[in-house]
């Protein structure tokens, strides 16, 4: 399925099955669009040069409260994690947030996905040693399809963490975007050239697999697309995690409907590495 990327310009080649976990710079505002009409997103530009525009998330309060309006006591703060997984489910994108056993039922995080022009037509729990998994199933109201637009599922991603933030201020200690939008910046800080990881793997004669580990940021899931997608190489499915303060994905792409050759592979990945650790440098400098 061919998916235009609206404010980048490039193709998100035949993109069908994607899936996302769960940023952060300083910025710029200013107003544009996921080209999600008639949304308005407010956005803001990096000082890191970037393929695309990011929502800027408004600080959360100090006061620590959960959506069914329950207080928690202060203590160990768990990893926050944010999924999107398109492989699960052919007919729906599925969303999954964790944050130890301190979530409610999330009924504002659903009704923030409504705005966005979503469906919830499914919600489960279950838990686990790591928490309680808050699960959803999504589709798009125009349509009643799984979400298959990368500006959409960064959107989708960063109101998560917008409400987890809003209702949950001490998770911005343990999330990349707390240092911009919460309520307290990291505890620890993330070198860049030390957490980027990128491999590529032979995984079948159709496909190759991408594997990508970095500091989080926002916007981030768009640029990784287009990254891959201006050398013409196709995004076929995939898993986005938001983990804390790092991100992790792993895409199965292919090159005319086939896996990738040694040197093709070479290339993504020295493409990757480049535009992750590249160090921000100002247009004055020049």
């Amino acid at each position: 399925m061919a998916v235009a990327m609206v404010s980048t310009g490039s193709n998100f080649g035949r993109y069908s099955n994607f899936k996302i976990r769960k940023l952060n710079p300083s910025a710029a505002p200013f107003v544009c669009s996921f080209g999600l009409d008639p949304i308005p997103l407010s956005c803001f530009v990096s000082k890191r040069s970037s393929a695309s525009a990011s929502v800027i998330i408004p600080k959360a309060s100090l006061t620590t409260t959960v959506e069914d309006g329950k207080s928690e006591e202060a203590d160990v703060v768990p990893i926050p994690s944010v999924i999107i997984d398109q492989d699960s489910d052919p007919d729906a994108t599925i969303v999954e947030i964790t944050f130890g056993d301190r979530l409610g039922a999330l009924v504002d995080t659903m009704n923030a996905l409504k705005n966005l022009g979503l469906n919830v037509v499914k919600a489960n729990v279950y838990l686990d040693s790591s928490g309680k998994h808050n699960k959803f199933a999504i589709t798009r109201a125009s349509s009643g399809r799984k979400v298959d637009d990368p500006e959409l599922l960064e959107a989708i991603r960063l109101t998560i963490i917008n409400n987890l933030l809003e209702y949950h201020p001490e998770s911005s200690a343990q999330l990349a975007m707390g240092a911009a939008f919460g309520a307290m910046t990291p505890n620890q800080t993330v070198d860049v050239d030390i957490a980027t990881h990128v491999r590529v793997y032979d995984d079948s004669p159709e496909q190759s697999l991408l594997y990508v580990e970095t500091a989080d940021r926002p916007g981030l899931l768009v640029d990784l697309v287009k990254i891959v997608t201006d050398i013409n190489i196709a995004v076929k499915s995939g898993e986005f995690d938001t983990e804390g303060l790092l991100a992790k994905a792993k895409f199965h792409v292919s090159y005319k409907g086939e896996a990738l050759i040694k040197p093709l592979q070479l290339v993504l990945a020295n493409s990757l590495r480049y535009f992750l650790r590249r160090p921000t440098t100002e247009e004055a400098s020049f």
